[in-house]
């Protein structure tokens, strides 16, 4: 599914997990192009037709932006560049070497998912040739056919994270740092949001600064990954500051639990179904896990990691 947003900007369902969960954006400049996150190497081929669609050609894009090196928004970017000739990376200093050198970042992915169900997932993920990576310096700018793009550092949900401000469309495209928000879960009361603690490097008083940081930006709508826009901001902003010290309230509950993440995951589902259930949302148990229970899981994994580090 790809939906055209306003300022020249596309998103590209990446078909990652399920449908309308994992998007990569497509910025269009006179001509030119950058893709924002890319999904797997399974969502090349839908990245690819979005350009025809927007009648470019692989040979129009100047840069992919990797807000950060989790495979569901880098996985498949060393085959993306492999077919775009003209394009640059652009990686977060901390996350250049997992991408010119894929071994430890599936290694660390394998410790999560498993062998078999990484492979599945994410397939063989190529290197990227690090002569056509850019590293940034934070609040560095960017320009694509002259629009400018600054990438800022914001490190609360992995040390390799960065966002981009874009002032052209008075956005800013932030990765995992600003949560998750599905469009499943809109109600009449707007837009439901949640922050993402995934393994291995969640740091909550980090994830407050990077959404105070983007905030600063005054933006009037911010791009998802998972999944795209949304606008009403100083609402969703107060909702992530809440939620972050939410789940360091889920961690500390088990410190001195052997086994905390089952425990951790029923706290986590409980909190995000409670906190939906008062948004208005008017699906039943089984609809809500459906689209919460990947973000259960992996929310949890990385409270026990964050815990295990105190």
């Amino acid at each position: 599914m790809i939906t055209k947003l306003d300022d020249g900007i596309v998103a590209i369902d990446t078909e990652f997990m399920r449908p309308i969960q994992d998007a990569s954006h497509l910025i269009i400049e006179g001509g030119r192009a950058a893709f924002v996150d890319t999904g797997t190497n399974d969502s090349v081929p839908l990245l690819i037709d979005a350009l025809r669609q927007q009648d470019l050609d692989v040979a129009d894009v100047d840069f992919v932006f990797l807000t950060h090196v989790h495979l569901d928004h880098a996985g498949g970017a060393g085959l993306l560049m492999q077919a775009l000739p003209n394009a640059r990376c652009v990686i977060h200093p901390r996350g250049v070497r997992h991408m010119v050198d894929p071994a430890k970042l599936i290694a660390g992915t394998e410790a999560v998912y498993g062998v078999e169900r990484t492979h599945d997932l994410y397939g063989v993920i190529q290197p990227i040739d690090e002569s056509r990576i850019v590293v940034p310096k934070d609040e560095q700018w960017i320009e694509l056919n002259g629009r400018k793009l600054q990438v800022l550092f914001t490190e609360g949900h992995a040390r390799h994270h960065y966002c981009l401000l874009d002032p052209a469309s008075r956005g800013v495209f932030t990765g995992d740092s600003f949560g998750v928000s599905y469009r499943e879960l809109d109600t009449a009361a707007g837009e439901f949001i949640f922050p993402t603690s995934t393994p291995a490097s969640f740091d909550p008083a980090e994830a407050h600064k990077s959404i105070d940081r983007i905030m600063a930006c005054n933006p009037e709508r911010l791009y998802l990954t998972h999944y795209s826009r949304v606008t009403d901001l100083a609402r969703l902003a107060a909702d992530m500051h809440a939620g972050i010290d939410a789940y360091v309230e889920i961690a500390l509950a088990q410190r001195d639990n052997d086994d905390p993440l089952p425990a951790m995951q029923s706290a986590m589902y409980d909190y995000l179904s409670t906190r939906l259930i008062a948004h208005g949302y008017k699906g039943d148990d089984s609809a809500m896990r459906s689209v919460l229970e990947i973000d259960v899981v992996l929310n949890a994994q990385g409270l026990v990691s964050w815990l295990q580090r105190q």
